[in-house]
């Protein structure tokens, strides 16, 4: 499996993360440590104790990081609860909303992590 051929697989954007990273090894590095990463266990910890600030930050930092790696649909997930979470911003979603985002991005996050690995253990 190649590089490209796993972004595929994760529907993610190959083109979007390599014009940011601009090199296929630093791309290949950076996707390889994704699933070492903390955010996502940060933001859902954050979530199931519905505490604002750390949803924010975490969100946040998972918009980073996903929109950096072109990992598009995770990126509109967390960017929807940073928006949602913003200090001095209203909130717009009930709780349970929230939940069901987090759950999504819980799955999602599975999925692209399981997917990584497997794409590192075929190389």
């Amino acid at each position: 499996m190649t590089l490209k051929d796993l972004y595929q697989n994760i529907g993610g954007d190959y083109d979007q993360a390599m014009r940011i990273l601009r090199i296929e090894k630093l791309l290949n590095k950076h996707i390889l440590k994704f699933s070492a990463n903390t955010v996502v266990a940060d933001l859902l910890a954050a979530g199931a104790a519905m505490d604002a600030q750390k949803i924010f930050e975490s969100a946040h930092a998972l918009k980073g990081v996903s929109g950096n790696l072109g990992l598009t649909k995770l990126y509109e997930l967390s960017s929807e609860l940073s928006d949602e979470f913003r200090p001095g911003t209203a909130r717009a979603l009930p709780d349970d909303a929230v939940a069901s985002k987090l759950a999504e991005i819980r799955e999602l996050y599975q999925n692209t992590a399981d997917a990584i690995r497997r794409y590192e253990a075929e190389k």
